[in-house]
């Protein structure tokens, strides 16, 4: 058997090149939308890729089904309930129903409750052996279950779907052996759910007896502890969702993007287009282009850029240089096709132009707390999610997470002075600038947000994320 995981951080997505090395068939199950790993390790094991196969309709980026379809001739697959909801060719899958690539057989199991169309995938090393793994999908993480929630803004019930989940986990999951390795579709970090764990790999007796969401209780128990406490969605969660159903343009990923001067930058940037500074907070503090939005090529920077700009928005990047390709790939696994291209030079244009140029105020704890003490107005927004504010937050600050910030601005004043905290300073300053960009005029953001502010107040600070 060939078995590998392929894990995308940046994102917090697993997916999986299984195959069968005496017969030569293989397949992939939930891929990035960069497909050339896939590709060159199934060529390197003489293993051809027969098919695709998605566990539900992802939300959270945008799947390789296309990709690997036009570049191997791939069946696409999903659950017999997506059945009908796709506009490509794709080959429904039934519970139960086997898929034999020679001696390693996968076997179907509908495990709808993130989704209706859910599905896991059981792996046997032989036919009639024991379950050597299981591929869960969204239905089940290390340490956490897919969230029921995000079907709720087009009118499926979160209720609903968290009781379906219960049933799959006790009657389709729960029953596979204990040492039956788990390997979920995320990991910590993924907004698919709120307690994911670093660890990428389990079994089914960790699980059972580590997962808060698999202890002994009842369904109306389960139901209440998947549903609260979620955090808000990004905001393209909806978009990537609908084209992970839909036709669309095929990645490719040699693809050079076009270097842009400044005018034609800022006649994009009127038109409305969004500017993408990729470069560290520091770097973006000490001058950016005016009205560019902050988000760093160093942390989860395609999730960050489809919670503060929506989906179709052209966008030109401000990288450093040799970064823009990658930047590029990133945006387009969240389904982010419409950058337009690169501004030329950036550090030479902010020099020979400062009247364009502007820096982005970043405040220490010491110097907010002065700010708050002489300003008989301040608006203070916490970004941060819902289980970090459990933790605490600064007196008087307005909790608007950052994927609702968009969605929420009619809260604020524009004209108010402003600072933004995160835990620790990377969401608050991509808030910071993602403010400044819609109006705002005097935002800025705490370094080392909450933590260096809890720290500096108890030297025993509460644990944020």
């Amino acid at each position: 058997m060939f078995f590998k995981q392929y894990y995308l951080g940046c994102l917090s997505h697993a997916s999986y090149l299984i195959g069968d090395t005496a017969s030569g068939r293989a397949v992939v199950v939930d891929p990035q939308r960069d497909i050339s790993g896939y590709l060159h390790d199934a060529a390197a094991a003489g293993l051809s890729i027969e098919r695709v196969i998605e566990t539900h309709f992802h939300a959270d980026f945008l799947s390789g089904h296309l990709e690997l379809a036009e570049a191997t001739g791939a069946v696409i697959s999903f659950g017999a309930d997506a059945a009908g909801r796709t506009e490509f060719a794709m080959e429904p899958l039934g519970h139960l129903q086997r898929l034999e690539l020679g001696d390693v057989v996968l076997e179907i199991r509908a495990t709808p409750g993130h989704t209706p169309e859910s599905i896991s995938i059981v792996v046997y090393g032989r036919s009639d052996a024991d379950a050597v793994a299981v591929l869960t999908g969204d239905t089940l993480f290390i340490g956490d279950v897919g969230r029921p929630d995000l079907l709720s803004s087009v009118g499926v019930s979160a209720d609903g779907l968290a009781r379906q989940l219960f049933h799959s986990l006790h009657e389709q999951l729960l029953t596979l052996p204990d040492a039956t390795k788990v390997y979920p579709a995320h990991g910590a970090g993924s907004a698919c759910g709120k307690n994911l764990s670093t660890d990428t790999v389990s079994t089914i007796g960790e699980q059972r007896r580590t997962n808060y969401a698999l202890a002994p209780m009842t369904e109306e128990q389960f139901v209440h502890a998947v549903t609260e406490g979620q955090a808000a969605a990004p905001m393209y969660f909806l978009f990537a969702a609908n084209k992970n159903r839909a036709e669309r343009t095929i990645l490719d990923e040699a693809d050079q993007l076009a270097q842009l001067d400044l005018n034609a930058v800022l006649a994009a940037q009127r038109d409305g287009a969004a500017v993408i500074d990729t470069r560290d907070n520091a770097d973006f503090s000490g001058g950016h282009l005016r009205g560019s939005i902050n988000v760093g090529l160093s942390g989860r920077f395609a999730e960050y850029t489809g919670e503060v700009v929506r989906p179709n928005t052209p966008i030109v990047l401000v990288s450093d240089a040799g970064y823009e390709p990658e930047a590029r790939i990133r945006l387009s696994r969240i389904g982010f096709d419409t950058v337009i291209g690169v501004l030329a030079n950036p550090m030479q244009v902010f020099q020979h132009h400062p009247d364009v140029v502007e820096s982005a105020s970043r405040l220490t704890v010491q110097q907010f707390e002065q700010r708050r003490a002489s300003l008989a107005t301040l608006q203070i927004v916490d970004v941060r999610g819902p289980g970090e504010v459990e933790h605490g937050m600064i007196a008087g600050a307005i909790h608007i997470e950052l994927p609702a910030l968009l969605a929420r601005l009619g809260e604020l004043d524009p004209t108010v002075p402003t600072v933004v905290y995160c835990a620790g300073g990377y969401r608050s300053s991509i808030a910071a600038s993602a403010l400044r960009a819609n109006g705002f005029t005097d935002v800025s953001d705490i370094l080392g947000g909450y933590t260096a502010w809890a720290t500096l107040r108890d030297p025993a600070p509460p644990t944020v994320g």
